[in-house]
């Protein structure tokens, strides 16, 4: 999106025609829709702003539900907007603090802000792009307690807010086709900055679930929040945002429920045992937050091998921390000899899980051809050291 785009989305008979276009979906004949929108007198500058922007509308549901239909995005925006159900939790953090003034650097299109707004805090949120600041300003008009800021994150007095919020860009400038950024001292701001703004006040700082692990701050509570089985973020929270006594924590979001596992480190692994009836899978969040330990204490259940996050119980439990597997066979691993049993048990549709071991499921999937009446899970890992192929059914 340029400036010339923006300005026709955000006229008056813009955003107009933008809200009087049905819903965009995977059915929109969008050739149709240009052709009357065109025969309806409105200018090709002004149809494709629209149309671009209730195409991203259509994706922003997954994020923001019912609010996407009232708010506007850019490409790179909605790509690090933070999800309404985490922006919420993350809003209540400083809630919780008794922290009522916030300023949210590096507002993106203002997910956050819009969050905290809601739960009454007065919120200034700053971008230091032109555009994104717009449409961030366009997205928190309904509140009166917020106001947008188009400056760099560094140059904000923070002397008048009681806490920080930093969603620092780990993308390449710009509003469509960016790039992933590395290294975390060219993120906007920069890591360093945002490492030196919590030590001096109660700051939440959201990072990629990827981030090394070594540039983590010791004294910060660092939790993995998961959404329906995807790790969507690192939080890292100073001072009365963090909570006593916890520096590890994986937070599971799924299906309406919230579950967290939480501890003041790292979790000691089990050792590695025998393979039971009974498989678990922990989220990704949980693997993340090296707290597969404790999760193995509370399943009563052991390593499969070490290195491999991979959990076997003689005993079946319900657990939104992992996705459970009941062992029906050990398979032959070499790809012939599987192949082979596969299509002894007239397999067709196959899902392919793997850990610890050098092979691209869907490429494996394509080789082996199968073409039986029947569906089953596989799971390629090791076992004690030696790689294995186990036939599980889902609990």
């Amino acid at each position: 999106m340029d400036r010339a785009e923006l300005l026709e989305l955000m006229s008056p008979d813009g955003l107009r025609l933008l809200d009087e276009l049905p819903p965009y979906t995977s059915a929109t004949d969008v050739l149709h829709t240009v052709s009357d929108l065109r025969r309806a007198g409105h200018p090709p500058a002004r149809v494709a702003a629209v149309l671009s922007q209730a195409k991203l509308r259509g994706k922003a549901v997954t994020k923001f539900g019912d609010f996407a239909s009232r708010m506007l995005f850019t490409q790179a925006g909605l790509e690090q907007a933070t999800r309404l159900r985490v922006a919420a939790l993350h809003a209540g953090r400083f809630q919780s603090a008794g922290i009522g003034t916030v300023a949210d650097l590096g507002c993106g299109i203002g997910g956050d802000a819009m969050a905290m707004a809601a739960l009454g805090l007065d919120v200034t949120a700053v971008d230091s792009d032109e555009i994104t600041a717009a449409i961030a300003a366009y997205n928190l008009a309904p509140f009166q307690n917020a106001q947008v800021l188009n400056a760099a994150a560094e140059s904000v007095d923070l002397a008048s807010v009681g806490g920080v919020y930093l969603d620092p860009a780990r993308r390449t400038a710009g509003h469509t086709n960016t790039a992933r950024i590395t290294d975390p001292d060219d993120y906007s701001p920069s890591l360093t900055f945002a490492f030196e703004t919590s030590k001096r006040m109660p700051t939440g700082i959201k990072l990629g679930p990827g981030l090394d692990r070594e540039l983590i701050p010791t004294d910060v509570e660092a939790q993995w929040v998961s959404v329906d089985g995807h790790v969507v973020e690192l939080g890292l929270w100073s001072g009365t945002l963090a909570r006593d006594g916890i520096r590890r924590s994986a937070l599971v979001l799924g299906d309406g429920e919230t579950a967290e596992l939480h501890a003041p480190g790292d979790s000691e692994d089990e050792p590695v045992g025998d393979l039971g009836e009974y498989l678990y899978e922990p989220d990704g969040a949980v693997i993340r937050a090296r707290l597969i330990g404790d999760l193995a204490r509370t399943l009563g259940a052991r390593m499969i091998s070490d290195g491999i996050a991979y959990l076997s119980a003689d005993t079946a439990a319900r657990t939104p921390f992992a996705a459970g597997f009941r062992v029906l066979e050990t398979l032959p691993f070499p790809e012939k000899d599987l192949k082979r049993a596969l299509r002894a048990r007239d397999i067709g549709t196959l899902e392919i899980k793997k850990r610890g071991v050098d092979i691209d499921p869907a490429t494996l999937r394509t080789r082996l051809g199968l073409r039986g009446s029947q569906s089953a899970t596989i799971v390629l890992t090791r076992v004690a050291g030696r790689h294995t192929a186990l036939l599980v059914a889902r609990l």
